[in-house]
């Protein structure tokens, strides 16, 4: 048995259902069910006993400590968090409270249950923190790619707040000696990817002929990182990773925000023509956010070298399929956009919403 904490939200969901694809080894799935968190993700495991899923907060550590007395799970696997830039900056309050305070009531519940456990039990248990590149701050355009030595400086509320959490991790570590792992990842795309981050955002626009909003001059670099590889490098450093460390998951694709969106309108084109022409003429330069990184980039040779993982898709390869998923899956996008989601965009584009 594992417990998964914000198995709900994105990436976490993506876990799960992975994890249960591959393995029979139950989860517990507790997630707050915030605007990103959706039970439908999940709907294809309604019914198997598998999956348990429990509504509530990593701070909640009365419901944690039950939880983990109740289901004694082998490892923890930390996905939980306020993961938007552009909300920490509106407002920080939400992210200080779960990725900071959230972290640290969870760190100490399972400490607590750690603590009692019998000794096979206590020196096979794991704790994962699943983080960002956001953390290391931003890169010069030739600068070396973040490695696990990079020194942290976070440049956003939200980055500092998973910078926290990092730290937290690591103290519980050398001060309690409990046996933790963290992961650092760069940009995550595909299936189930909440629309206001770009790539999806991008998609359901292009398809309702909105405007298409691309910050400043869209020359900020990311590294992109197909969802389903970042699952493998997660059950691959859970299996093998040694206690203490951290390991950077990149997919070894470096592109500008702008190319990402054209390869969108181009694969559209493709896929499902507008009788309106290409959909790279929705394109819409809006005012850059307050202090946007210039470039994040992940070297991910240490989880190759200690652990032989490396990601399976190409970018071309993953973006093809989180866009066909997209267009086979209307009603989830249109379950999602609702009348919270679309004051958002409005409040963030203005008229380029």
């Amino acid at each position: 048995m594992i417990l998964v904490t914000g198995g709900a939200g994105f990436i976490g969901s993506n876990f799960v259902l992975d994890w249960l694809a591959q393995s029979n080894e139950p989860v517990v799935n507790l997630d707050k069910l915030t605007y990103a968190g959706n039970r439908r993700n999940l709907a294809s495991l309604d019914g198997d006993a598998r999956h348990v899923f429990v509504q509530g907060d990593i701070g909640d550590s009365a419901l944690v400590a039950r939880l983990l007395a109740e289901y004694r799970p082998r490892a923890v696997i930390n996905f939980a968090a306020e993961s938007h830039v552009d909300r920490s900056i509106h407002g920080a309050d939400d992210f200080i409270q779960t990725n900071v305070v959230g972290t640290f009531h969870l760190l100490e519940a399972v400490r607590a249950h750690w603590g009692h456990l019998p000794a096979a039990e206590r020196a096979s248990f794991r704790f994962l923190h699943v983080s960002t590149d956001e953390v290391y701050g931003s890169l010069a355009p030739d600068a070396p790619a973040f490695t696990e030595d990079h020194v942290y400086e976070p440049n956003s509320p939200y980055s500092a707040s998973k910078a926290a959490s990092d730290h937290l991790v690591r103290a519980w570590h050398h001060t309690h000696g409990l046996p933790v792992l963290t992961t650092n990842c760069s940009n995550n795309y595909g299936p189930y990817h909440f629309p206001e981050k770009l790539i999806p955002l991008m998609i359901v626009n292009a398809l309702a002929g909105k405007p298409l909003p691309v910050y400043g001059d869209g020359q900020q670099v990311r590294d992109w990182l197909y969802v389903g590889d970042h699952c493998s490098a997660i059950r691959r450093v859970l299996e093998a990773g040694r206690v203490g460390e951290t390991y950077n998951v990149g997919g070894w694709n470096e592109q500008p925000n702008l190319a990402i969106v054209h390869t969108i309108c181009r694969l559209l084109d493709e896929l499902r023509p507008s009788a309106e022409g290409s959909y790279a003429r929705l394109v819409t330069h809006v005012k850059d956010r307050p202090g946007h990184d210039r470039r994040y980039a992940i070297d991910a040779r240490k989880i190759e070298r200690e652990l032989g993982w490396r990601p399976a898709e190409t970018f071309e390869t993953g973006i093809r399929k989180t866009v066909q998923w997209y267009l086979d899956h209307a009603d989830w996008v249109a379950e999602v956009q609702s009348g919270s989601y679309r004051d958002w965009v409005q409040t963030q584009y203005g008229a380029a919403a």
